[in-house]
């Protein structure tokens, strides 16, 4: 993955540069955007075009419309921050068939150091089919095209994959920042490395495990999915989570574990409540003591105190899934301690997008880190060793 090609590698002078971004941001009832980060991490490539005299076009989905035109979705809200962002005008091009004649002819016309950005691709019905003539309409409003969408990456649609048959194509900085970092944890990480692995079903990260077992020296396992790992070692889990269909498997990745010297950390205590709601009654126990009327929600105390002190030994530490219900206070101390012990953690520490980016947001502790995936399910399947088509069909070096 590490052989693409990037954006430096361009000569963009004069040239129209067809830029995938991933502007899939969070949006209120008003239309108000807020969180801008995906739009920032897009800045810097969309920046270097227009130091280098290039013309920027840029294309992104935005929620799911089901490929017809829903102006709930449109993207002239982002037009607007992202013209605040770079201080320039950004000349939104609102066509509901998102390349027709007002998109040609702003194409057409533009001078080197323009932006345009176009309606949310998946007004078009084509796009998520990754639909050729539709990836031929958008390639041929520019010179080059730029892939710099890594949320989308495991995706193969018009705008991402279809576009690369028709135009030179490369990698923007951000997805280049994702599969250099990520691609190294992966390939070749400094020691120890140690995952920290939470979220709800153990289903959702099987390959993950069982991906990184030949490449890690610790697991650390927290979140809904612990209760289905306590479960294999013979403990009762009373009202939790638990993938009874998924026993056996913890079992099996519990002995690969071992067989493969990972140290795998499961939770000493869990804080445990009556419902699943933050006003509840609810108390910390140890996990041989959970009470059968009662469900745990986040990791205690002493298994805080554990996964922290092992957090510090790391030199790799790559994080995906909360390790309780993060978005409900009183059961959100797991996931801010961990948070807290990767902030101050030496090593290189690695956020794997969703949940657990928007946990580390939540704390305040962004900056700390030495990088935050921002794509959940990209990151997710990069992690299970698969190749992402997104980045494939891009131009090798």
């Amino acid at each position: 993955m590490l052989n693409k090609k990037t954006i430096e590698q361009l000569n963009l002078k004069n040239k129209k540069v067809l830029v995938r971004c991933d502007f899939n941001v969070p949006m209120n009832e008003a239309g108000e955007i807020t969180d801008d980060r995906r739009i920032r991490s897009a800045l810097p490539t969309i920046e270097y075009i227009i130091e280098n005299e290039g013309k920027v076009i840029i294309m992104s989905h935005f929620g799911r419309p089901k490929g017809k035109a829903n102006h709930k979705y449109s993207l002239e809200p982002v037009a607007k921050v992202l013209a605040d962002l770079l201080n320039r005008e950004v000349i939104f091009i609102d066509e509901d068939s998102v390349v027709g004649e007002d998109a040609k002819k702003a194409a057409g016309e533009m001078q080197s150091g323009e932006v345009v950005l176009l309606q949310n691709t998946r007004f078009r019905s084509g796009e998520e089919k990754n639909d050729l003539d539709f990836a031929k309409e958008l390639s041929s409003l520019a010179d080059i095209f730029v892939n710099d969408a890594f949320g989308t990456a495991h995706r193969a649609h018009s705008s991402n994959v279809g576009v690369s048959e028709y135009l030179p194509s490369a990698v923007g900085f951000l997805v280049k920042k994702e599969i250099e970092i990520m691609g190294k944890a992966m390939v070749n990480p400094e020691r120890p490395f140690i995952a920290i692995l939470g979220g709800a079903k153990v289903s959702d990260k099987i390959t993950v495990i069982e991906n990184l077992m030949d490449k890690i020296d610790s697991l650390l396992i927290g979140g809904g999915m612990m209760f289905t790992f306590l479960k294999a070692k013979g403990y009762e889990v009373g009202k939790s989570l638990l993938e009874e269909d998924k026993i056996e498997l913890a079992k099996r990745l519990m002995d690969k574990a071992e067989e493969k010297g990972v140290n795998m950390l499961l939770p000493v205590d869990a804080v445990v409540a009556k419902e699943f709601k933050n006003d509840t009654t609810f108390k910390t126990v140890k996990v041989s003591n959970i009470p059968k009327d009662m469900m745990g929600l986040d990791i205690g105390e002493e298994t805080r105190k554990v996964f922290e002190q092992e957090i510090k030994k790391g030199k790799t530490i790559l994080w995906n899934g909360p390790m309780g219900v993060f978005e409900m206070e009183n059961f959100a101390k797991g996931t801010e301690s961990i948070a807290s012990a990767m902030a101050q953690a030496e090593g290189i520490t690695i956020i794997g997008g969703g949940d657990s980016a928007l946990a580390v947001e939540k704390t305040g502790l962004s900056d700390e880190m030495t990088h935050i995936s921002t794509g959940g399910g990209a990151s997710l399947e990069f992690f299970e060793g698969k190749s992402l088509p997104g980045i494939e069909c891009i131009d090798n070096k």
